[in-house]
This record gives C-alpha cells, structure tokens and sequence, in this order.
C-alpha cells in the first residue's frame, strides 16, 4: 500500500493531518485538474486555477472527512468538489450580474459584450446532469471528470476502474444526452 492510499485511508477516518499532507503531495496533480477546468472556462474567467484547487480543500477540510477510500476514488470525489465550487462560482457570479443587491452602474455596452461569461453554460450543465444523475449515476461522475476537473481519457479509465474504450463510449452517450437536455 502506498503512502497516498494510506493518507487517503487517514483523511477518510478524520485525520486532517492526514489531508493536509495528501493534498500537499497531490497538489501538482490538483492544480493540473484545476487548470484544465479553468482554461475551459475561456480567458475571461474569473476562477484560477489556484483559487479552484484552495476551495476544493476548503470543502474537504470543513467537512471533516475525506469520502473516499483509494486514489481512485479520491480524484473523482475531487472531480465532484470541484464540479460543485465551479457551480457554487457561476450561481454568485449570475446573481452578481443580475444585481445581487449591489448599485447598478452603466457602462459601455460594447466591454459588455467582449467579456465571455459562461455561468449561464455551467448552471445549465450542472442542472442536467442532476436530471441525468437520477437515471445513470456512473454517466455524472465521467461527465464531472472529464467536464469539471479536466481529466483525460486514460485517468478517468483508472479512476472508474473501466477501459479507455469504455469511458469513450460513456463519454459519447453523456454528450448525447446533455446536448438533448440542453437544446
């Protein structure tokens, strides 16, 4: 048994310790989940890469326990974090653009229309996958690996425990479904 799988084991019991020192190991890791989840998020995102993954272990951390027991299961219960800070991000950022009780200040419409905000996208993405989640639950963790944690192909394979033609092939029935829930 490696020392990941023993941290993770630690940190499911409530070490936080434990947690520390796995994120501090992983964080490379975490920061390229991170990465690839915000460069999707276009350049005018305002979540980094660097907020993202310190969110995500502020979520871990507050909640006392790690849900996962092997590495395996840990990048995806960190695919599910992160799907969840991205969303939590675009509800406050849609709320803030609507008003959320601030002063309404005019400006150029023209800057307006230059800044590309795609919380409306994550929300109605994060809002499908609920529906789809009541159906196929294994077809919303590959989504949240692959769409909010950036991960590829041959990592979402090891994650799940499946074959790279497998996640492939859910990967095309995930996109099918979301793309005729989003339509």
């Amino acid at each position: 048994m490696g020392d990941i799988t023993i941290l993770i084991r630690a940190a499911h019991q409530g070490d936080r310790d434990a947690l520390d020192r796995l994120f501090s190991l992983l964080y490379d890791d975490l920061h390229r989940m991170a990465h690839a989840r915000v460069r999707a998020g276009g350049p005018d995102t305002l979540l980094d890469t660097t907020a993202l993954v310190h969110e995500t272990y502020a979520r871990f951390a507050d909640a006392g326990e790690l849900g996962a027991v092997d590495r395996q299961h840990f990048f995806a219960y960190v695919a599910r974090a992160m799907r969840y800070v991205v969303v939590d991000f675009a509800r406050r950022r849609s709320a803030a653009k609507r008003g959320g009780g601030s002063a309404h200040v005019a400006i150029d419409e023209k800057v307006a229309d230059a800044v590309v905000d795609r919380s409306d996208e994550i929300l109605r993405v994060h809002e499908s996958l609920e529906d789809l989640g009541r159906v196929d639950a294994d077809l919303v963790r590959l989504v949240e690996m692959r769409y909010f944690a950036g991960l590829q192909v041959q990592e979402i394979a090891q994650a799940l425990g499946v074959t790279e033609r497998t996640v492939e092939r859910h990967w095309q029935k995930a996109r099918a479904i979301l793309f005729a829930s989003l339509a």
